[in-house]
């Protein structure tokens, strides 16, 4: 048997991930909410944002230092005016997102699982396919990588690094996707995730079908 620990974080997850439709991407409340039903049982106060300092070890080294707890707030809300307000790619700014939320550090436990829990979030709006994306499996197998890219964005404090990596993991994510039997994929899902590993508005159709072997030419004529 596992640890008692490590069962209910399971539970958890189970239980957040399947109440998606029930949180509000580009709202603050509704991460703590989700934090809440996440951390239920493993920290004090799940859901309530840090008010004192914070850092990140790794092993004996201090990785991180967190800004302090009184600025932890207003820095989610410009994240999140950010999030609502700003004409980027959504695809960019779920990696943005992502990377600052990190950096705020904002509850006292959970962060790493948030952050990857919201980025989904975030995807789901620009296509409800991206709910079944296995970015928190793909991190899991690359986790040196994840933390690396991390660090790497940290030192000149720009986040581009860790976008890139991000955009990495969820191409591959995608690529599994669309190769899943039985997934039901509508066209409009299909061109929008094709869209964001092309990088473009504009394509053929025969690009279209070079990447999708699995649909008929009939089907690729739809877009």
């Amino acid at each position: 048997m596992a640890p008692q620990k490590d069962i209910l974080e399971v539970r958890n997850a189970i239980k957040v991930y399947s109440m998606m439709d029930k949180f509000d991407a580009f709202d603050l409340e509704s991460l703590c909410k989700a934090h809440k039903v996440l951390m239920k049982g493993l920290v004090d106060n799940p859901g309530a944002l840090r008010r004192t300092s914070v850092g990140i070890m790794k092993g004996e080294h201090l990785a991180h230092i967190a800004p302090p707890g009184n600025m932890v707030y207003p820095l989610l809300m410009d994240l999140f005016k950010y999030l609502k307000d700003n004409n980027d790619l959504l695809l960019i700014k779920s990696c943005v997102f992502h990377y600052e939320f990190e950096f705020i550090h904002p509850f006292t436990d959970g962060n790493g699982r948030m952050g990857r829990l919201w980025q989904t979030m975030i995807l789901k709006e620009y296509s409800p396919v991206f709910e079944f994306l296995p970015v928190e499996t793909l991190i899991k197998e690359h986790h040196k990588n994840y933390y690396h890219a991390l660090a790497q964005s940290d030192k000149p404090g720009n986040s581009t690094i860790f976008i890139e990596f991000m955009l990495e993991m969820i191409n591959i994510a995608l690529e599994d996707l669309l190769k899943t039997p039985n997934l039901n994929v509508r066209s409009s899902d299909r061109i929008n995730i094709f869209k964001g590993i092309v990088g473009t508005n504009y394509f053929s159709r025969r690009d279209y079908l070079r990447h999708n072997k699995e649909i008929s030419s009939a089907t690729a004529s739809e877009i």
